[in-house]
């Protein structure tokens, strides 16, 4: 038995990533003042990644995907930096490369463990996590990207890669869906033949990095224009 896309278990995970969001907007005010948010929401993300790490060394499944080389491991690991430490400078990395990588991953699972195993849980609970622990440092600690984090976030993407193709080209691997497309659908599959897809990816991490950008700025804007009427049906 293993994953299938769209049923029950997949929409149930994407349910509860728009319920945390959207939870997330309406009781921003009140979580602003809720202590040990960020640092929960660091210690699930480390406890996700080490978790799988432990569960490789019980079943001795040590291999070199092992390593932090995919974009989401990666970003899993420096989200949990970023909220625990509030630095604004991993939030420009991770915002824009850890939500649009885990969205990618939770529309097109690129999974085979099907509903209720580890590696089930590990993957939706690792990617909800990149997604809600981002969104929570934008929408209730005020944190904003801007067009240079944007375009530094593309550049770290090309610097993240590197180690990523090296593995790729040693060890036969598929980091960052560099050396091949995955056999399960995704968004790759709109694209062109390998090696071609890298080039036209590339185009299209920059375009997604701006369009991310402006949904913030056009969610900003909606917000500023609703605040003076919430204001006035605010209690004294």
């Amino acid at each position: 038995m293993t994953f299938e896309p769209y049923t029950a278990p997949h929409w149930a995970a994407l349910a509860l990533t728009i319920l945390l969001v959207a939870g997330m907007c309406l009781w921003r005010r009140r979580l602003r003042g809720v202590r040990y948010v960020r640092l929960g929401l660091a210690i699930s993300a480390a406890a996700v990644e080490t978790a799988m790490l432990a569960e490789r060394a019980v079943t001795r499944d040590w291999d070199v995907y092992a390593l932090p080389f995919e974009l989401c491991s990666l970003m899993i690991w420096l989200t949990a930096a970023m909220v625990l430490t509030g630095s604004r400078r991993l939030f420009e990395v991770t915002f824009f490369l850890g939500i649009l990588g885990a969205i990618q991953a939770l529309a097109t699972p690129d999974l085979t463990a099907p509903f209720p195993t580890f590696g089930f849980a590990h993957f939706f609970i690792g990617h909800i996590l990149i997604v809600v622990s981002n969104l929570y440092m934008a929408i209730v600690e005020g944190y904003r990207p801007k067009l240079s984090s944007a375009l530094r976030a593309f550049g770290w993407l090309q610097v993240l890669a590197i180690p990523a193709a090296i593995a790729d080209w040693k060890a036969g691997t598929n980091f960052m869906f560099l050396a091949r497309k995955p056999p399960s659908a995704s968004l790759l599959d709109l694209l062109g033949p390998w090696p071609w897809y890298l080039l036209q990816l590339e185009v299209v991490a920059l375009a997604l990095c701006l369009l991310l950008l402006g949904i913030v700025k056009l969610a900003d804007r909606l917000f500023s224009r609703q605040a003076p009427a919430s204001k006035q049906t605010e209690p004294t």
